[in-house]
């Protein structure tokens, strides 16, 4: 019963507001990793595309102005991850809210000796728990211009790994996945990046991976659906647990 209310309701959303052809297209051939996908991906990604923007509120910031052309674009890199999860996966959080560039949030911090300052850290996205996700346009444009890099597939990956509690690396998995297989291979993979930091080495994944296992899995995430022969040839065990927890094949 309630599946068929359910379907009813994601009929009657993309029937209400479908996305204009000329606006999918171009959304298309702006973002990488919608590209790679087959036909049938294409399709479902359009369908999450819509529910998206209207389960979603676009909060644009400080002026900036989210063109339909522009809404279209961020739900599309948003949804990529989710192509074969699902809508629901993005359950929980209700709005993005997108600066015209990297942002600086303020927060207290207190350091060893008791005193307290603000951060000054210049950011170009941020996951909130139950809250929102917030990212700078300018990034969300040059999504696929750096090799490996997606600022809105970085925070996406933080709501998933935010699913069962705080980010930590470890997202729900599916059913028939192994945890200890998942905490083995990412813990190795760590463990090898960090000796070859240390020594000087260049990684084959941004440096910021090794920030914490939240980034680790977030940056991973970007390379999966981003440049995914290349995280392949250097990391094939983490792309092999990435298949299985998106159920995608990128490469």
């Amino acid at each position: 019963m309630f599946d068929k209310i359910r379907n009813w309701r994601v009929r009657r959303t993309i029937a209400r507001r479908p996305i204009a052809e000329p606006l999918w297209r171009d959304a298309l051939q702006r973002c990488t990793a919608a590209r790679r996908l087959g036909a049938s991906d294409q399709a479902t990604l359009r369908v999450l595309a819509t529910l998206f923007l209207e389960a979603k509120s676009l909060e644009p910031t400080q002026g900036l102005q989210l063109e339909d052309a522009d809404r279209v674009l961020l739900a599309a890199h948003a949804c990529v991850p989710i192509v074969k999860l699902g809508i629901d996966w993005y359950d929980g959080w209700h709005s993005i809210i997108v600066y015209p560039d990297v942002f600086i949030p303020r927060r207290p911090h207190t350091d060893a000796a008791g005193v307290v300052h603000q951060t000054h850290t210049m950011m170009a996205g941020e996951a909130w728990g139950r809250g929102p996700v917030i990212l700078s346009w300018a990034d969300v444009l040059n999504s696929g211009k750096r090799p490996g890099h997606n600022v809105v597939v970085h925070e996406m990956a933080h709501k998933l790994d935010m699913l069962n509690g705080d980010a930590n690396g470890f997202p729900p998995l599916h059913r028939r996945m192994d945890r200890r297989a998942w905490s083995q291979v990412f813990s190795s993979a760590w463990d090898r990046l960090k000796e070859e930091q240390r020594n000087g080495a260049d990684l084959p994944i941004d440096p910021y991976a090794l920030e914490s296992p939240a980034e680790f899995f977030a940056v991973v995430s970007e390379q999966f659906f981003e440049t995914p022969a290349n995280l392949r040839e250097h990391l094939p065990d983490v792309y092999r647990q990435l298949e299985q927890f998106y159920r995608q094949h990128p490469y």
